[in-house]
């Protein structure tokens, strides 16, 4: 790849990763999890990171989100280089620009499924109009949970708390949605509902999905799955 083709590349891209190194420890202790990884994420794709415990797969997700500092390299998310951000402005960026979703589904139990999904718009002290109440029903109605809006997670099931949590991540139009393990807590039937309602947010809401995950049959909902061992790309 030419190096303006790369830069055309990374330029279109939701996120990029250059170079991307992380080491842990020192000495005899120091551990490489991350091995100079290149990585661009196209938008608007269902992309699935996928490898063995211990291949760096949950490390580099913390890195291309900003939770995590990177010991080398670069990444670039929404044209914005994430080294050059101190503290108060990496969590700004986090909170407008990424969404989470993770294996527990991190619910407020005292606030209805409804209020759970406006909380980022509360919390980000945006304004919650017509507009915004809109796209909370229509992402509730493509994640099949608009009839369940005003029950508390402890009235609905583990599918649907999931559910859930993906509509309350995805409210505030985040150009990344990162997947950790989403379906670790559910039965196999419920988890392939949940896999598909992350394949229908980048098919029909042009939303970019990463999920991390160990299981292939998870992986396979994906557009594209980059597998790590190592610490590097395989």
């Amino acid at each position: 790849m030419t190096t303006t083709t790369r830069q055309a590349t990374q330029e279109t891209a939701a996120a990029s990763a250059r170079g991307l190194t992380k080491t842990y420890g020192q000495g005899d202790a120091q551990v490489h999890a991350l091995r100079g990884i290149d990585l661009d994420l196209p938008r608007g794709r269902f992309a699935a990171i996928m490898g063995p415990s211990g291949s760096g797969k949950s490390t580099l997700m913390h890195c291309l989100a900003g939770l995590d500092q990177a010991t080398g390299g670069t990444v670039t998310v929404a044209g914005t280089d994430l080294g050059s951000l101190d503290d108060d402005a990496l969590t700004i960026f986090r909170r407008e620009h990424v969404g989470f979703v993770f294996q527990s589904f991190n619910l407020l139990p005292m606030l209805t499924a409804g209020e759970n999904i406006m909380l980022p718009l509360e919390l980000g002290g945006r304004r919650v109009d017509d507009a915004m109440r809109e796209r909370a029903h229509l992402l509730a109605d493509i994640l099949g949970v608009a009839d369940r809006l005003g029950h508390r997670p402890a009235e609905l099931s583990g599918g649907q708390q999931q559910r859930v949590a993906i509509a309350r991540a995805l409210i505030t139009q985040p150009d990344l949605l990162f997947a950790d393990e989403p379906t670790g807590n559910l039965d196999s039937a419920t988890s392939a509902e949940v896999l598909d309602h992350l394949r229908r947010s980048a098919r029909e809401l042009g939303q970019t999905v990463v999920m991390v995950t160990h299981e292939r049959d998870a992986a396979a909902y994906a557009d594209y799955v980059v597998t790590m061992q190592d610490g590097r790309i395989v």
